[in-house]
């Protein structure tokens, strides 16, 4: 490698370290939320450090084809220095600060969500239930008086035109019913053992 490409890849891993403890105090203060999960917590560990690692030698590929010299960690290791001495205090404050407002516009917008959109829809499908089940109650309603004031009288005439009938008359009806139920009986009887069949 030539100087220029030795000096490039020095600065390109002193600012590669430097950001791997932007990122890695960024990491840590966000796995507070997978704590519990130990599971989450190793392959949350797992997918950080492939993925910086994976990240830090794109760069170096870029700067140099990838070549891994000593001097390269010693780099990589004086940038992560670097910001724990000088940055790491006023970064992770700024983090809190920009924690703290993501949070708020967060609970925001969910907040106004839930009053422009969720709210109005529960109360509009909660009035059309109600609205249905009391149109619902209203024909049972009517339903019911129709039934009291019609076909209850009606069969109540029915009963006293059949009584006033000449018992012969009565006999043949008996029979007609009697054989109108005997079909109904056998149809009801064939259709339980074509079923049972196809089972």
């Amino acid at each position: 490698m030539t100087l220029s490409v030795q000096f490039l890849t020095m600065i390109s891993m002193t600012a590669g370290g430097f950001y791997l403890g932007m990122v890695l105090d960024t990491y840590r203060r966000l796995s507070i939320h997978w704590k519990g999960s130990p599971l989450m917590k190793y392959f949350m560990e797992i997918v950080f450090w492939l993925t910086q690692t994976m990240l830090l030698f794109y760069v170096l590929f870029r700067v140099n084809s990838g070549e891994l010299r000593f001097y390269v960690f010693l780099a990589c290791l004086l940038g992560f220095s670097m910001y724990k001495g000088l940055a790491a205090k006023a970064y992770k404050a700024l983090l809190e600060h920009v924690i703290r407002i993501v949070a708020a516009a967060y609970r925001f917008c969910k907040r106004t969500i839930e009053v422009l959109i969720i709210t109005p829809v529960t109360w509009l499908i909660r009035f059309i239930i109600t609205t249905a089940m009391f149109v619902l109650g209203t024909l049972a309603a009517i339903v019911r008086w129709l039934v009291r004031v019609i076909v209850v009288p009606l069969f109540w005439l029915c009963r006293l035109l059949y009584r006033m009938l000449p018992l012969s008359v009565q006999k043949k009806l008996h029979k007609i019913a009697g054989f109108y139920s005997k079909i109904e009986n056998i149809s009801k009887k064939k259709i339980k053992e074509l079923l049972s069949k196809r089972r």
